[in-house]
């Protein structure tokens, strides 16, 4: 079953059982993938609907955060419940082994010599994990220590 089938499905269930956040969220995620797939003008594979996933559950985090750190511990609450709605439609994430021998593979094929090749790294990397659930950040910080160690 595809994604938007998956979203239709639920979101005629969330609305049988009248069940608010669930359909504003799976509403919010069904216009994210059809804005998206106006603006490249052609329909979106499984990468790209992930990529637009987890473009959402980064915006919601920080939406979070920023709420948190205006006392409004209400709506922080709301962002981080539709969060997890939202990560329920990602695919499942790898373990951070698998993530490892991802980079380190990444690095031997592009024979990186030191910090220089970070950014060949990078690229590679991103590559073989397109349309995984992968903070950038944490790549980026892997990377730099195995470049540093050898």
């Amino acid at each position: 079953m595809s994604l938007t089938d998956r979203l239709s499905d639920d979101l005629k269930l969330a609305m049988k059982a009248r069940d608010q956040l669930r359909m504003d969220a799976i509403r919010m995620v069904k216009a994210a993938l059809q804005n998206k797939e106006i603006e490249l003008k052609k329909a979106l594979d499984e990468a790209e609907m992930s990529r637009v996933l987890l473009t959402l559950v980064k915006q919601r985090k920080e939406a979070a955060e920023q709420y948190q750190q205006g006392k409004r511990q209400d709506l922080a609450d709301k962002e981080l419940k539709e969060v997890a709605i939202i990560q329920a439609y990602l695919p499942k994430a790898l373990s951070q082994d698998e993530i490892v021998q991802i980079v380190e593979g990444a690095i031997k094929e592009t024979d990186a010599a030191g910090m220089k090749d970070m950014g060949k790294v990078m690229k590679a990397a991103q590559a073989k994990l397109a349309g995984q659930p992968v903070d950038g950040k944490q790549l980026s910080d892997l990377v730099r220590s195995k470049l540093q160690q050898g």
